[in-house]
């Protein structure tokens, strides 16, 4: 499928009730960003506080469908960034103790759940979809699904948090957008005295983003990338530990056997880069999923989504990190070979 291809768009017209609730939008970014979004169809895998928040941000936007698929069970620690799940659904299905919430944020949007795991999905579930979001993964199941995604020209993304750390990955392919260049002009006023005044050009732009691939290759410890790692600080590190954790051990680190986890953390640190600036303080703030993180990540992630359906400027090339040390975000390029 695929957001490229737009057969749809010029069919498609937006019902009264839709210009009414959507109008705010509307003039933000333009009528058809708009009817673009309502034909698009998204698919958000893990409903944990990052999927909600991702959820609430796409559903609200105005977009045709939305698919939550998650396996997992509502447990204790989602109560610290969940909103969509209610209290009562301790030990339910996530994806379908978010759905009557979800639903409740925009009555426009279908919304529908599934609840098989996601490793079990073919090349044929993800072909549906225009953008598919995936948190709570391993970087084998990742690149799984982007391979997939790439073969079908569908956009994917690949975000989680930890603590109140969090990051994404932008797989996008061959993405077109338009962007607003601006440029000056020479004017004169009644006194003769030249001014500039600014005018914007809207300009279609096409880059080329690589696969997950790019990221899972990439020589963090390379000698040429050791000044620009002091110089972002070691959230890249951070996430390097983390992804590794979850393969070998086949879960995240637990608030429940904390002091163990925190010696299992500091051993894949020190194995992957010693003196690393990574540190134990660092390592400690990555447990369950904290609210203020899941906002930040989460509102990042939907608005690049909105970004890629849209086409309306450039979406982020293509690592976004929220540094927990820091309270900053910054963003990693990596280039297309």
């Amino acid at each position: 499928m695929g957001m490229e291809v737009d057969t749809k768009e010029s069919v498609v017209e937006l019902t009264e009730a839709e210009n009414e609730l959507y109008d705010r939008q509307i003039r933000l970014w333009g009528l058809e960003s708009q009817k673009r979004l309502r034909t698009s169809k998204i698919l958000i895998a893990g409903l944990s506080g990052l999927g909600a928040e991702i959820t609430k941000n796409i559903i609200l936007s105005g977009v045709n469908s939305v698919k939550l698929l998650d396996d997992s069970l509502v447990t204790e620690a989602d109560f610290c960034s969940q909103f969509l799940a209610a209290r009562e659904s301790l030990g339910s299905n996530r994806a379908e103790a978010s759905l009557a919430r979800a639903r409740a944020l925009n009555p426009m949007v279908d919304i529908s759940t599934d609840t098989q795991p996601l490793k079990e999905k073919a090349a044929d579930f993800f072909g549906q979809f225009d953008v598919v979001v995936v948190n709570g993964a391993s970087n084998e199941e990742l690149l799984r699904i982007d391979t997939i995604c790439r073969e079908l020209s569908v956009k994917f993304i690949a975000t989680d948090v930890w603590g109140t750390f969090g990051f994404y990955f932008a797989s996008l392919q061959k993405h077109s957008y338009v962007e607003d260049v601006v440029k000056y002009k020479k004017v004169e006023n009644s006194e003769k005295k030249t001014k500039f005044e600014t005018f914007s050009i809207p300009t279609q732009r096409e880059v080329d983003y690589p696969g997950y691939a790019a990221w899972l290759d990439f020589d963090i410890t390379a000698p040429s990338y050791q000044r620009k790692l002091k110089r972002n600080g070691p959230a890249i590190i951070l996430l390097s530990v983390l992804q590794k954790f979850r393969a070998i051990h086949q879960r995240d680190p637990s608030y429940k056997s904390r002091e163990a986890d925190l010696k299992l953390l500091g051993g894949i640190r020190d194995e992957i880069l010693p003196n690393s600036g990574l540190t134990d303080e660092a390592l400690g703030i990555i447990f369950a999923q904290i609210s203020p993180a899941v906002a930040v990540v989460g509102g990042v992630v939907s608005q690049e989504v909105i970004k890629v359906v849209t086409k309306m400027e450039a979406p982020h090339r293509n690592l976004f990190l929220f540094d927990p040390v820091t309270c900053a975000g910054y963003v990693e390029t990596f280039e297309a070979k």
